[in-house]
C-alpha cells in the first residue's frame, strides 16, 4: 500500500528518498506540521510548483452566500470557508544567480524527513549546478506545541566545492488573493468536475491590507477578512549566521514582503537563515493589536532562543508518546504507520484550545476546514483516554456552538439544540440538506463524547457547570422531534424519530435510522441520568441549571420514557436489524461486480441512483453495533456484520477502522487486519485518492480505536472498562497505555495473557471476559488468555441472503445500476426474450 523505496520503514520516522513531481501533492499532505491552531504544508521552501501552497490556521474563514437552485425555508444560507493564511514557508536558494528548482536540478542526494519524536521536518539536497559547484541545502521545520502561535524554519547552504555567490531570499506572500512571480499553476491540474470533498473558492478578494511594514529583518504583513471581517496578522523575523560576508536587502508591498541576504560565500563555509514566524487571528481584534501580540511571541521567542524551541519539541513529544503510544510487537512497517496517525492527531488537536478540530485538521483545505461529527466519534475517544485537557477542549467549542445551535433548533421547528452538520463559525453551513442537516444524530455523537469524556476522567466539574447544558438541550430535540405511536391491538406505546439520515449517506431522510434512534436513546437516558446524579451530588450547581435552562418538571420523565420505548427495527425473516424501516425493501446493489472505474459511487452516479438502492458510503449499523454494543447479543452482531459488511462501499474514510473493530468482535479475524490495513494507510498509501487535500483525521483517530477497542477488545459500556483481546495471528504483541479516572494503566496483550500495569492513583476495577479484576496503584496483574476469541474464515457475502423471502414475498437480488445510451425496453416476458443483451441473468436469485 505504500512504495518503500520511497518511503523505506523507521518505526519513529517518516522517510521521503526521491523527490517526484507527480505526487507533490499527497507529499505536501505527509510531510505537514502543525498543532492545532497553526498548520504549515510540506511545501519546499523554494515555493514554486505546489499541489497547494498551504498555510492555515484553525477557524481563520470567510463566509460567501450559499446558492441554493431552489431556494426554501430553512436552507443553510450562509457558506464558510477556510482561508489560505499568508505564507511564510518561502527561503529561495541562487547559487550564480541560478535558482534552485527540483523539477530540472541536478539533485544527487535528495532526504526529507519527518521525526515523530521531535516534532521536526528536515530536508537534506546535495545540488549540483551547471557550472558543477556542489551545493549543499539543510531545511528544518517546526510548529511549536508549546507556543501556539509560532514556527521556525532554518535555512544552512553550502558550497562545497568552490566559492560562489549565494543569495537566499525569504518571502511572505498573500497566496489566498494573488500569487508570486512563479504563478499559482500547481504542479498538475486539479480533477476536472464536482467533488465534494474539496474546498470551495472565492473569487473575490478575500484578504484586505490593513497594515504591512519592516523594520530591519523583521516583516509584518496584516488583513482583515472582507465578509467574515476575521483579522490575522503575521511577522517574520529573520537571524543570519555565517562567517561570510553578505549584504540585507528588503523589499515590502501590501501582498508580499521580502528579505533577500546576498552572500559572498567562500567554500565550505556554511549560511544559515532562521526565519522565525509568528501568526495571531482573531474575530473581533484589530489587526494592529494582532501584530504587537505577533511582536511580544518573536520578542519571547529569541529571547529564549531558537535551540530552547527545538529541545522544548522534543520534551513536550517524549511526554506525548509516554502517554499516547501503541507498540505492534513484530511490525515495524505498521508501528511507522501507527505512530504516523498518532502523530498528526496530536497536529489536528493539541492547541486547538477551544476550538473545533477540522477533518483535516490544519493540513490542508480539504472539507473547508468545517467541524463535523468526525472529532466526537473517532478523534475525541483518542484526546480522553490520552490527554483529557485536549478532549475537554474539544467539548468547549460545542458548549460554545450552543446559541447558535438553538437558533437552528428554532428554525427546524424543534426545541432544544441542533449542531450543525458542518461548521466553522457555529451556523450550518452544509448546502445539500438531505447528506447534511438531516443527520440529527450530530446531537447524540455530541452527547456521547461528553459522557465518554466524563466516564474515562470523572470530570464532573465541567458536567455539571457546562457539559449540563449540552446534555439537556439535546435531549430536548429528540423529545420535540420524535413522537409517539400506539398500536389498536395491544395498546402498546412506541417512540419513533422520521424524517433523519444516518451516517450512511447513501441513504438520505428515512424513518426510524437505528443509528439514529439507538444513539438517540443513549443521549435520552444520559441526560436524564446526569439531571438524577446532579440533584444528588450538586445541588447548587442542579438549581443553577434549572434556572438557566427553565427545566420542566416532568422533562426527565418524559425523556426516559422516550429512551424506553425507542422503536428499534428488527427484521424476523432475515434476523437482522433494518438500517431503517424500508431499507431491506430496495434492491441490493452488486458491489462484488462494480467496476472499480466508478468508485466512489457519489462521483459517478446521481444521488437518487444511489438512494433507491441497498448500498451504503460507510458503516451505519455496524458503527451502531461498537458504540452501543451493550445493547446486542453476540448472534444480532454477527448477523448484522455479515448482512451489511457487502454492502458497504468503504466509499467513507470513516468506514473501514469501525468493520475493523467489529469484524475482530464476532470472528472474522482476517478482515479485521484487512480493514485495519486500508485505515492506517488511508492517507500514507493515498487510498481514497485524495490524500493531496489533508489529513483524513478521523481516519487517524480510528486507528487507534481500532487498536485498542478492536484488537485489544476495550470498552467502557455503563461506564465500566472491560476488555476481550482479539490479537491478530501474526501479532505476539500489542501495547497501550489508558488514562482511567486519572490513574495511568499500561495494557500488554500477548497471545495467551495480558499485563495491565497501574500508575500512581486509585485501584481501578476491570473485567477481562467477564472476569473482573482490581489493579492497585503502582501494581500490575497478569490475566491468562485461553485465545484470541472466534475465527471465521474468509469474508461475508450478501448471496448467502439469496434464498430470504421479504415481508411481501419477493426474493432479494442484487444487481448494478445499467448506464446506456439507448431507451430501455418495457414489456411482457416475451418481448425480454427478444432483448436479452438488455436484461439481467435471471438464473441466480443474487445475479
Amino acid at each position: 500500500m505504500i512504495d518503500r523505496d520511497r518511503y523505506p520503514i523507521d518505526p519513529w520516522r517518516l522517510i521521503e528518498t526521491s523527490y517526484s513531481h507527480d505526487e507533490v501533492g499527497v507529499s505536501e499532505t505527509l510531510f505537514a506540521v502543525g498543532n492545532g491552531y497553526l498548520g504549515l504544508r510540506g511545501n519546499s521552501p523554494e515555493g514554486r510548483f505546489a499541489h497547494e501552497h498551504g498555510t492555515f490556521i484553525n477557524g481563520f474563514h470567510e463566509v460567501f452566500p450559499i446558492r441554493h437552485a431552489e431556494q426554501a425555508y430553512g436552507f443553510a444560507e450562509v457558506g464558510q470557508t477556510i482561508i489560505n493564511a499568508p505564507d511564510a514557508k518561502i527561503m529561495r536558494v541562487y547559487v550564480d544567480d541560478e535558482p534552485l528548482s527540483l523539477d530540472i536540478a541536478d539533485v544527487r542526494e535528495y532526504e526529507r524527513v519527518l521525526d515523530m519524536r521531535d516534532g521536526v521536518m528536515r530536508r537534506r539536497i546535495l545540488w549540483v549546478t551547471p557550472s558543477g559547484k556542489e551545493v549543499l541545502i539543510e531545511d528544518e521545520r517546526l510548529v511549536s506545541f508549546e507556543e501556539k502561535h509560532l514556527a521556525i524554519l532554518r535555512q544552512t547552504v553550502t558550497v562545497l566545492n568552490a566559492d560562489a555567490p549565494v543569495t537566499i531570499s525569504c518571502q511572505i506572500i498573500n497566496r489566498q488573493d494573488g500569487e508570486d512571480v512563479y504563478g499559482g499553476t500547481p504542479v498538475a491540474p486539479k480533477k476536472a468536475g464536482f467533488d465534494p470533498r474539496r474546498a470551495e473558492r472565492i473569487h473575490q478578494r478575500v484578504l484586505q491590507p490593513q497594515e504591512y511594514w519592516q523594520d530591519g529583518a523583521r516583516s509584518a504583513l496584516a488583513y482583515k477578512a472582507t465578509e467574515s471581517e476575521m483579522t490575522i496578522a503575521v511577522v517574520a523575523d529573520h537571524i543570519i549566521t555565517t562567517d561570510n560576508e553578505y549584504d540585507p536587502r528588503r523589499l515590502i508591498e501590501p501582498d508580499i514582503a521580502k528579505n533577500v541576504f546576498r552572500v559572498r560565500a567562500k567554500a565550505g563555509v556554511p549560511v544559515t537563515v532562521t526565519k522565525l514566524v509568528s501568526y495571531h487571528t482573531s474575530r473581533g481584534v484589530p489587526a494592529r493589536e494582532l501584530v504587537d501580540r505577533c511582536r511580544r511571541t518573536l520578542d519571547r521567542a529569541e529571547a529564549e532562543g531558537v535551540d530552547a524551541f527545538f529541545t522544548g519539541q522534543r520534551e513536550w513529544l517524549d511526554a506525548f508518546w509516554e502517554r499516547s503510544d501503541v507498540r505492534i510487537g513484530g511490525h515495524d512497517d505498521l508501528q511507522q504507520a501507527t505512530r504516523w496517525c498518532l502523530f498528526q492527531l496530536a497536529q489536528a488537536a493539541a492547541r486547538a484550545d477551544g476550538l473545533g478540530v477540522p477533518a483535516k485538521g490544519v493540513s490542508g483545505s480539504g472539507y473547508s476546514g468545517h467541524y463535523f461529527w468526525d472529532t466526537e466519534i473517532y478523534v475525541l475517544p483518542f484526546l480522553a483516554y490520552t490527554t483529557p485537557q485536549w478532549a475537554r477542549n474539544a467539548l468547549r467549542m460545542r458548549y460554545l456552538m450552543l446559541p447558535a445551535a438553538r437558533r437552528r433548533a428554532r428554525q427546524l421547528n424543534e426545541a432544544g439544540v441542533l449542531f450543525p452538520w458542518r461548521t466553522i463559525n457555529g451556523e450550518e453551513a452544509s448546502a445539500y440538506y438531505a447528506a447534511g442537516t438531516a443527520q440529527y444524530h450530530i446531537n447524540a455523537d455530541v452527547s456521547f463524547a461528553l459522557a465518554k469524556y466524563v466516564r474515562a476522567t470523572g470530570d464532573t466539574e465541567f458536567l455539571y457547570r457546562e457539559g449540563v447544558d449540552i446534555a439537556v438541550e439535546t435531549a430536548r430535540m429528540w423529545a420535540s422531534l420524535g413522537f409517539w405511536r400506539e398500536t389498536e391491538l395491544d395498546s402498546e406505546r412506541s417512540f419513533h424519530i422520521h424524517g433523519v439520515t444516518g451516517p450512511d449517506e447513501y441513504t438520505t431522510v428515512v424513518n426510524d435510522n437505528l443509528f439514529t434512534n439507538v444513539m438517540a436513546r443513549f443521549n435520552l437516558r444520559f441526560a436524564a441520568h446526569t439531571l438524577r446524579d446532579m440533584a444528588l451530588d450538586a445541588p447548587e450547581d442542579y438549581r443553577l441549571m434549572v434556572d438557566r435552562l427553565g427545566l420542566g418538571e416532568h422533562e426527565i420523565e418524559s425523556w426516559e420514557a422516550a429512551a424506553e420505548a425507542m422503536n428499534i427495527p428488527f427484521s424476523d425473516a432475515f434476523g437482522i436489524h433494518p438500517q431503517d424501516a424500508v431499507f431491506l425493501e430496495k434492491e441490493v446493489w452488486d458491489l462484488e461486480n462494480t467496476s472499480p472505474d466508478q468508485r466512489p459511487l457519489l462521483l459517478h452516479f446521481h444521488p437518487l441512483v444511489i438512494y433507491r438502492y441497498q448500498v451504503l458510503k460507510q458503516a451505519d449499523v455496524v458503527l451502531a453495533l461498537f458504540l452501543q454494543g451493550n445493547h446486542f447479543t453476540a448472534e444480532e452482531k454477527l448477523a448484522d456484520f455479515e448482512y451489511y459488511d457487502p454492502l458497504t462501499t468503504g466509499d467513507s474514510t470513516l468506514s473501514a477502522v469501525v468493520q475493523a473493530i467489529l469484524a475482530a468482535e464476532v470472528g472474522y479475524q482476517d478482515l479485521a487486519l484487512k480493514y485495519f490495513l486500508e485505515s492506517i494507510y488511508v492517507d500514507l498509501g493515498d487510498l481514497h485518492h485524495n490524500a493531496a487535500d489533508g489529513v483524513h483525521v478521523a481516519s487517524a483517530g480510528g486507528v487507534w480505536t481500532a487498536l485498542v477497542s478492536g484488537f485489544g477488545g476495550m470498552r467502557d459500556h455503563f461506564g465500566e472498562l472491560s476488555f476481550d483481546p482479539r490479537l491478530p495471528a501474526d501479532w505476539p504483541e500489542l501495547s497501550f497505555t489508558l488514562h482511567w479516572q486519572a490513574t495511568r494503566l499500561q495494557v500488554t496483550i500477548a497471545r495467551d495473557r495480558m499485563w495491565i500495569a497501574a500508575g500512581p492513583g486509585e485501584a481501578v476495577e476491570f473485567s477481562v471476559r467477564g472476569a473482573r479484576y482490581v489493579v492497585e496503584p503502582e501494581q500490575e496483574l497478569m490475566i491468562p488468555l485461553a485465545d484470541q476469541g472466534p475465527v471465521i474464515p474468509g469474508r461475508p457475502s450478501i448471496r448467502q441472503f439469496a434464498d430470504v423471502t421479504r415481508d411481501d414475498g419477493s426474493l432479494l437480488s442484487a444487481s448494478v445500476p445499467v448506464v446506456t445510451t439507448s431507451i430501455p425496453i418495457v414489456g411482457s416476458p416475451e418481448t425480454f426474450e427478444s432483448v436479452p443483451e438488455q436484461l439481467p441473468q435471471a438464473a441466480d436469485p443474487m445475479s
